[in-house]
């Protein structure tokens, strides 16, 4: 009887300590480096002042001209401008050469 209630217990310590080590791989290799990029993200986007050349999420290239609150105008052409919410910027992905 005792031995049995001695592995129970030294069973339960294992699977506690699993359980554990499962969220710390999860931390490290999800949540953090999601949080990381978003942090970034967010520093881009604060950062941005008037004629930085952005990208919409949709592919479209850009001149950044102004944010009210939580939305952005841009410029696709000479004297167009367009509104598009400030989270669908991004910066412009650098061409390499092959």
């Amino acid at each position: 009887m005792i031995d049995f209630i001695l592995l129970d217990i030294s069973t339960g310590w294992k699977t506690g300590i699993m359980i554990v080590v499962m969220i710390v791989i999860f931390y490290l290799f999800l949540i953090r480096p999601q949080s990381q990029k978003a942090k970034k993200e967010q520093q881009y986007r604060d950062g941005l002042q008037k004629g930085d050349r952005v990208m919409t999420a949709g592919g479209i290239h850009a001149t950044f001209i102004k944010t009210v609150g939580v939305q952005a105008y841009i410029e696709v052409a000479p004297n167009t401008q367009v509104r598009v919410q400030l989270n669908t910027l991004n910066p412009i992905p650098e061409h390499k050469e092959k």
